[in-house]
């Protein structure tokens, strides 16, 4: 069964962009780390980045368009970009929540120990990847020594005031399964997280977003070698749940790759599907508002988003 074929049977086709609330950035494919689950491929071998002149046009787009409330900056490590300080500051003077998607151990990385007293300095939100509560767990999937480099820096981000009650700082985690399985429930493994990283640790934060792996890129790649791609395949589409379209991330969100062309969301992007099924860039198009009520270019992998509770940017989407 095709996506297409599961939407029109629950009567949702044609899935079309209502109006946009968030500008996601994808500044570079560069990190400093190559995690077996990362949907664009990113590590510390990569060069593309964002250039000046896009950064210009989408922050010029930014400031003429209202209704985005949030700048959900994303990479790679999006705090190598040359300009991520930049964007930064110019998206918060514009009055926006501006989301930093972390891999927590860039902050401890020569040339960014300071970027956590940054972010605190400018009230960004943290959104960080941490797969796991135990170190095996995430050392398997992330490398070696990245669990302890993650809870240091978790706790550099709490004394900062990150994750404490009416500080106004977020702080939220990632998780994503270790193996071809769906996320467990969000609100149970929420107050697993909150447990084990306190008593373990001393860390708070606020919430924990479950989301699925798509099995895409780096992680089809090593689903079939293990020979597990076609079962987790099945998995995904046999799990589909109308109640998650709804709330889709790809319906509000416009994702913006580092050539500065559009997506409907960063998954679209890793796959080179266009917004609107046909290439535009930040520079062909006059404002967001156009964007509004095209189709949204979907394939197999929206399946990923649609499974069990459903999983966006955001975690999970339906009970």
């Amino acid at each position: 069964m095709s996506f297409e074929t599961a939407l029109a049977g629950a009567g949702l086709a044609p899935l079309v962009r209502g109006a946009a609330r968030t500008l996601q950035l994808n500044l570079t494919r560069r990190c400093n780390l190559a995690c077996h689950h990362c949907h664009v491929d990113s590590s510390p071998k990569r060069t593309e980045t964002m250039d000046a002149r896009t950064v210009a046009r989408a922050l010029e787009l930014l400031a003429a368009h209202a209704g985005i409330d949030t700048v959900d900056i994303t990479g790679g490590a999006p705090e190598m970009h040359a300009q991520f300080r930049e964007i930064v500051r110019e998206s918060r003077r514009l009055g926006r929540r501006v989301i930093d998607r972390c891999n927590l151990v860039i902050l401890d990385e020569p040339g960014h120990t300071d970027t956590a007293a940054f972010l605190a300095a400018n009230g960004v939100d943290v959104i960080a990847s941490l797969p796991c509560y135990e170190r095996s767990n995430v050392d398997g999937q992330r490398g070696r020594g990245v669990f302890e480099r993650s809870i240091a820096a978790l706790r550099a981000l709490n004394a900062l005031g990150y994750g404490a009650p009416g500080s106004g700082l977020a702080l939220d985690l990632v998780y994503n399964p270790v193996g071809p399985s769906l996320p467990p429930a969000q609100s149970a493994l929420e107050l697993d997280y909150k447990r084990e990283l306190l008593e373990r640790h001393g860390i708070v934060f606020g919430r924990l977003l479950t989301i699925t792996n798509m099995a895409i890129r780096r992680y089809a790649d090593w689903l079939a070698r293990r020979g597990e791609l076609e079962a987790y395949q099945a998995l995904l589409v046999n799990h589909f749940n109308p109640a998650a379209v709804p709330g889709l991330m790809c319906r509000t969100m416009v994702s913006v790759d580092w050539r500065g062309e559009l997506f409907d969301c960063d998954f679209n992007q890793a796959l080179d599907l266009p917004a609107g099924g046909s290439r535009r860039t930040l520079f062909e198009i006059g404002s967001l508002d156009e964007l509004e009520g095209d189709a949204i270019a979907t394939a197999d992998h929206c399946f990923g988003c649609t499974a069990g509770a459903g999983s966006s940017c955001g975690g999970a989407l339906a009970p």
